[in-house]
């Protein structure tokens, strides 16, 4: 199995692929990922878990904050996903946990081996991810700060907007192979 560190994770997908200038499509390294669940009405547990992330939580579901190896993105009303250098999982998922003892709700659980990164980046991106994704992607609807769990073809996605023309993209293991494959189809026009 891949380390955490390498690029496109447990899938063992080491590509780069496409012209910047149109679209392009990278292996992105896995780092640290960690699903949180919290209570939303615990404001102190949520300021605490912040100070250990060193950013603040998102407050708005499909938002996420803070820089490309370490940001938190809120996938629902009491649960966000992690994300950190590779490197720290120990220390951050101890931390995270000892902070959620009084959360009823809470719960920390590493899923860093869970999933394979990929960066799609360049103006036709978003024309590439619209052939297979049912979510509004335009520029308006979808902007740096924003992301979404949804379908790519037939695989379940996280999608994360990290610039204007760039999209990350978090998907299982298990179908890292088969989405690399399809987005390579669907870029070929541009």
């Amino acid at each position: 199995m891949a380390d955490a560190g390498q690029p496109g994770g447990a899938a063992g997908i080491a590509l780069r692929i496409g012209d910047p200038r149109s679209v392009a499509l990278e292996a992105l390294e896995r780092g640290t990922l960690l699903n949180l669940r919290a209570s939303p009405e615990r404001a102190d547990v949520l300021e605490a878990i912040a100070e250990v992330i060193g950013h603040p939580l998102p407050t708005a579901v499909n938002r996420w904050q803070g820089e490309a190896d370490r940001f938190a993105a809120r996938l629902g009303p009491d649960e966000w996903l992690l994300k950190a250098p590779a490197g720290h999982r120990e220390r951050l998922e101890a931390d995270l946990a000892g902070l959620l003892e009084t959360d009823e709700r809470g719960s920390v659980c590493d899923v860093s081996h869970n999933y394979a990164a990929f960066l799609l980046r360049g103006p036709r991106a978003r024309d590439v991810l619209a052939k297979g994704c049912p979510l509004d992607l335009h520029p308006d609807a979808f902007r740096p700060g924003h992301g979404a769990q949804t379908l790519l073809a037939a695989a379940s996605v996280l999608l994360r907007c990290v610039e204007a023309g760039d999209i990350e993209l978090r998907v299982r293991n298990s179908f890292a192979r088969y989405t690399v494959a399809w987005l390579e189809d669907a870029m070929v026009e541009f």
